[in-house]
């Protein structure tokens, strides 16, 4: 998935490369115990406003898309994505279609630090973060977990709190308008 996604986007190579170090490992890069980082995934959900999901998180106090990290009893990558995505707020993947042409590949993988969490006995790490891209279909009332989420809101692309994940669907839109 990884070296496919890469095809697509050759420039993030470098970006990339402590992700694909971590997947040469010997270590389950999916299991959250993994160090110095483990993949996770989000979803971004794109309503029909063109506008995308963000949940407010409980503990880190910032917007950011639903996802979380990868349990045994995901089958896939994006099954991990539906998973939190309905646990964090109430969306089934029934009232999701996937983004055309992003069925088996990520729409955006980020590596981003998370601080050590000496409550957790976590120590400094990356998450490898695969993020999946879903069209909404009709109108979804919310069910927040109110262990992890505070609130929610819809950002226009423009908006996105994830720059990389901005300017995709940007070109996306423009494609797609043209």
């Amino acid at each position: 998935m990884t070296a496919a996604y890469l095809v697509r986007h050759s420039d993030e190579q470098e970006a990339l490369q402590p992700l694909r170090e971590a997947l040469a490992r010997r270590e389950d890069p999916t299991s959250h115990k993994t160090y110095p980082g483990h993949v996770t995934c989000s979803a971004i959900v794109i309503d029909r406003h063109d506008r995308v999901l963000h949940i407010h998180h409980r503990i880190l106090r910032k917007d950011l898309l639903p996802g979380g990290h990868i349990e045994a009893a995901d089958t896939t990558l994006p099954d991990a994505a539906l998973r939190e995505l309905q646990e964090e707020a109430g969306i089934p993947s029934s009232a999701l279609a996937t983004l055309n042409g992003y069925a088996d590949i990520p729409f955006d993988i980020d590596v981003h630090d998370i601080a050590a969490n000496p409550d957790r006995g976590e120590p400094r790490h990356h998450h490898y973060d695969f993020r999946f891209a879903f069209h909404l279909l009709g109108e979804r009332k919310m069910h927040l977990q109110p262990e992890e989420v505070t609130d929610f809101q819809w950002l226009p692309f423009p908006e996105v709190t994830a720059p990389t994940i901005a300017s995709k669907l940007a070109l996306l839109h423009r494609s797609t308008s043209s």
